[in-house]
């Protein structure tokens, strides 16, 4: 393919490389002269390992080279790479201007192209921006229209300094964004050798992935952080500890507890979090990514209460309300706090669950449910049909596989709160995912 990235910067530099060192012509496009003289005379205008021979016989093999005239290298390419920077303003909102600069130069291009031309995003950028800056501008400077007349694609990079080309060639994905099919199978061509999982997805969700994946790094240097200087305070090893954290992989470092939802719950987390913050205390450490977690989980509960209230109806059915599906298990669970903050807003409600309603006769719950909480066991139903017949709003508290069949039993006007997801297709009128 013949490829124009926009940005001699590090993404920018380590994409013109990589590509041209697969075989496809790349012109280099940038402001700065200095840049661009180095990129023509097969130097690297960065420091990153590999980066230098690889440009270097790029520029001898006569595959890559460098200019500041945008026209041309639109002109002389299929697809368009975007690498420029996005800096932070002071307020932390993303500085958008040399994205805009490039698109409307690229925009401008396009007026007097025939050809059908891909326009791809690899500048980070939050969820919105190719809606609301990139595809205007370029539209608005091309009168033509992305999807249709040129294509437009987010390709988010994860690329990181000092790996920056073993990461392009071993990417853990790589994520498409695509605002047509056409799009998206010319950016493909690109990546056809890369052995990586490939995700083709909505133009804003490839822009959340890169922030989603960026954020949770952050999070786990933080966390880790936290975790040594509690340990350390207690003559601990902190760096042990975690190697010893990091060997489980079924459930600390996986998808486990990954999935968007509800509020946790139960006899551990929120009971071992609370002790953990508290011992923090005690040896007068600052530890505020934890102190933020038990907060944090209440907005969740705050979030699902408000969603139901939201619908207006008095008359409320809930679907199971342990703290997870296939449990008896009541201790903490956030369904039974959003169950008795309805109450105390005077709702009408009935409820099911039927390990919890075992529980009751015979289960170690049993003294819980009959004297911590005989107000929520007296409003226990015996069948499903019977909230379904009852409420106008149906809350799904837990994804029992006794629920699985629920949506397709709701009745026109009847509003339905999933808190967990039970049917991954259902969408419309009437329903509503806490997340989704």
């Amino acid at each position: 393919m013949r490829v124009s990235v926009f940005g001699l910067g590090y993404v920018g530099t380590v994409c013109a490389a990589c590509v041209a060192s697969d075989g496809h012509r790349v012109i280099g496009v940038d402001v700065n002269p200095t840049k661009i003289d180095l990129v023509n005379r097969g130097m690297s205008p960065i420091i990153e390992e590999e980066i230098g021979p690889l440009i270097a016989q790029a520029v001898a093999e006569r595959r890559l080279t460098a200019t500041s005239d945008a026209r041309l290298a639109v002109f002389e390419s299929d697809l368009t790479m975007i690498c420029v920077g996005t800096p932070s303003q002071p307020n932390g909102s993303l500085d958008l201007g040399h994205v805009r600069t490039v698109c409307e130069q690229i925009g401008a291009a396009l007026v007097s192209k025939a050809d059908f031309h891909v326009v791809v995003v690899r500048s980070t950028m939050l969820p919105g921006s190719v809606r609301d800056v990139v595809r205007p501008a370029l539209e608005a400077a091309s009168g033509k229209k992305a999807g249709v007349d040129f294509g437009l694609c987010i390709n988010p990079e994860f690329l990181r300094e000092g790996t920056a080309v073993w990461d392009f060639r071993h990417p853990p994905k790589t994520v498409i964004g695509e605002t047509d099919s056409r799009s998206g199978e010319m950016l493909l061509e690109l990546y056809r050798g890369i052995d990586a999982p490939l995700v083709r997805t909505a133009i804003e969700t490839a822009e959340m992935v890169k922030y989603t994946d960026n954020a949770w790094h952050a999070v786990k240097v933080a966390f880790a952080n936290e975790i040594g200087n509690v340990s350390k305070a207690l003559a601990i090893d902190g760096q042990t500890v975690m190697e010893i954290f990091c060997k489980d992989t079924k459930l600390n470092l996986s998808s486990y507890y990954m999935r968007p939802g509800f509020a946790f719950g139960g006899s551990c987390l929120p009971k071992d979090v609370r002790a953990l913050n508290y011992k923090g205390r005690m040896l007068d450490l600052e530890l505020p990514l934890l102190a933020s977690i038990l907060p944090s989980n209440r907005v969740q509960i705050e979030k699902g209460i408000r969603m139901v209230l939201d619908k207006g109806h008095r008359r409320i059915g809930v679907l199971g309300f342990s703290f997870k599906a296939g449990t008896d298990d009541l201790r903490e669970s956030p369904m039974v706090d959003l169950i008795e903050h309805l109450l105390g807003k005077g709702c009408e409600l009935k409820i099911y669950d039927r390990n919890v309603r075992l529980a009751a006769l015979t289960g170690a719950n049993r003294e819980f449910i009959m004297h911590r909480i005989p107000h929520i066991a007296g409003l226990m139903v015996e069948t499903v049909a019977e909230v379904l017949q009852f409420a106008d709003t149906l809350v799904i508290g837990h994804g029992d596989s006794e629920f699985k069949d629920v949506l397709k039993q709701v009745r026109p006007g009847q509003s339905v709160v999933d808190l967990v997801r039970v049917d991954r297709l259902r969408s419309g009128e009437g329903y509503d995912g806490i997340c989704w």
